[in-house]
């Protein structure tokens, strides 16, 4: 892989981890990479040298501005991509994650602004994240994790957190997308799965999937 793909990559995973907040560990950033903690503490230490993020030992990294700016530039990219490929190409909707990471490093500046004038400046991707702005302006809506929200409460799915085939695949065998109206009704004691009510049917789901399932209460 280019040490430029490289870069962009880990700057992304950096924001798309903790949506660009928390400080992310290198354990975490090393385990979404799909590479061993010392490969990620190496390339920390490079892109720490291009003053694109700081690195806080035991607790992680952070973007700088530039490298903030420089991961939403990305962001858009795979974003418009995924946008494209679920609207004009109709592309399942668990397999857009992946395919849009790979087009995102190989659009520059015109062809990503053609894609968005083409869509008609789409402001949400198909997991339901924002799409930064041309000048990598985003704004992130509140929405709180599945697995946070009191049973019997009504809720509407907003996002999906890192949605990767294997978590995206299984979501929508199940019907669980962004819009999907929900409801927890029962939890399991001794931290045992979630039962869920969508259309009159129950899923049981997982604590960590729940997790990654970011929902705001219906009003």
């Amino acid at each position: 892989m280019p040490e430029s793909e490289s870069r962009e990559m880990y700057l992304k995973s950096v924001f798309e981890i903790a949506d660009g907040e928390e400080p992310v560990a290198v354990s975490l950033l090393a385990k979404r990479m799909g590479v061993s903690p010392v490969s990620a503490a190496e390339m920390v230490k490079r892109l720490e040298a291009g003053k694109l993020i700081i690195h806080t030992p035991y607790k992680g990294v952070v973007l700088t501005d530039t490298g903030r700016h420089r991961a939403l530039i990305v962001v858009r990219r795979q974003r418009l991509w995924g946008r494209f490929l679920a609207d004009n190409l109709d592309i399942p909707w668990s397999q857009v994650y992946d395919i849009s990471c790979r087009l995102e490093h190989a659009t520059d500046a015109v062809v990503t602004e053609a894609l968005a004038v083409f869509l008609k400046n789409p402001t949400i991707c198909p997991h339901g994240h924002p799409i930064p702005d041309a000048n990598g302006n985003i704004e992130i809506p509140p929405a709180f994790p599945l697995n946070e929200i009191s049973c019997e409460v009504e809720v509407e799915i907003i996002r999906i957190d890192q949605p990767e085939l294997v978590l995206c695949e299984y979501l929508e065998e199940r019907g669980l997308l962004p819009g999907t109206m929900l409801k927890i009704v029962d939890e399991a004691p001794y931290n045992g799965p979630f039962t869920v009510e969508i259309a009159g049917k129950e899923i049981a789901l997982g604590r960590e999937i729940s997790g990654r399932i970011l929902v705001h209460p219906i009003e």
